[in-house]
């Protein structure tokens, strides 16, 4: 699923050198209709790969000769990108649609403008970090006993691992997010244990007195009878943590944004859901303009933003 803000991918240059050719390129075939909308004569879209399932790439063209369909208009499609060249292309507009996490958009808004466009939703899933600790521990039984304690997140670049975690103790505790890491300050000790089955291991072991694991992940251990249920408790957790959406640039026509969303929305393909989300019953749904708000109000408390926009 596409769900880690830490995701990330590298554009390569000759994605670059294709979306910047692409741009200067003139459609002789885009009807006169198209041109008298002000529509764009292409659709030029970067799809994110799917870690989790390196096959679904190929489960995009559907989607692609979906909104192509829709539209009445070519849809280019590009696999890869960091955020980073993404949103630079977009601001650039030489790349009109791309996948973002709330760090993301937020920088896309900031530089180019850009709106929130559709997100894969499904049915009766959270995702969400839970604050863990062994199920004998006496001493830690809610957020607060966490003070002092030994405590592990996954690492700096982990939006489940890091970011929200380290957002809800701020938050909760009022606490000075460029003091949450240093030892003695709120933890006895802070260690980055590098994976979210290090973290949980740590408990088990002893190694840490609690730690920030994503519910998924936890979840699949015990499936997997790597650990028994049993064996842990959850004493808090972080708001759900936001899915990956489209965005698409502001300045394209209102109407075309519209019937943009529109062909998203009635894209109904159970195999390629089933490929690129692992749900053949998720679907696209409109995004409110506002879905992101409290996971950027959450950056800023923590000053993430801050040290993105430097």
């Amino acid at each position: 699923m596409l769900k880690k803000l830490s995701s990330t991918i590298f554009l390569t240059v000759g994605l670059v050198s294709t979306l910047a050719a692409c741009g200067n390129e003139s459609s002789s075939s885009a009807s006169a209709d198209t041109a008298n909308k002000g529509w764009p004569e292409e659709l030029k879209l970067v799809q994110m790969p799917n870690e989790n399932n390196p096959n679904a790439a190929s489960m995009h063209e559907s989607l692609r000769e979906h909104l192509s369909e829709e539209l009445g208009i070519e849809v280019k499609e590009f696999e890869g990108g960091s955020y980073a060249v993404g949103i630079e292309a977009l601001a650039s507009e030489k790349l009109d649609v791309m996948l973002a996490s709330p760090m993301s958009y937020y920088q896309a808004d900031q530089l180019a403008g850009a709106e929130l466009l559709v997100t894969p939703q499904f049915e009766g899933n959270e995702y969400y970090t839970a604050f863990i600790t062994k199920k004998d521990n006496k001493k830690i039984n809610k957020m607060e006993d966490l003070k002092g304690m030994n405590f592990a997140f996954v690492n700096a670049a982990s939006s489940s691992g890091y970011l929200y975690p380290k957002g809800t103790l701020v938050q909760e505790f009022d606490l000075d997010p460029n003091l949450v890491e240093k030892s003695g300050y709120f933890f006895e000790n802070v260690t980055f244990s590098e994976s979210h089955v290090n973290s949980v291991m740590g408990i088990k072991m002893g190694d840490f007195d609690a730690a920030a694991v994503a519910i998924g992940q936890l979840d699949s251990m015990i499936q997997a009878g790597t650990i028994k249920e049993d064996d842990f408790k959850v004493i808090g957790r972080t708001q759900d943590i936001p899915d990956a959406s489209y965005i698409v640039r502001e300045n394209l026509p209102e109407d075309f944004k519209q019937a943009l969303r529109e062909a998203f929305v009635s894209f109904e393909d159970e195999a390629y859901f089933e490929a690129v989300h692992n749900d053949p019953k998720a679907r696209f749904v409109a995004t409110k303009q506002d879905y992101y708000d409290p996971t950027i109000e959450m950056l800023d408390a923590i000053n993430a933003l801050e040290e993105e926009a430097k």
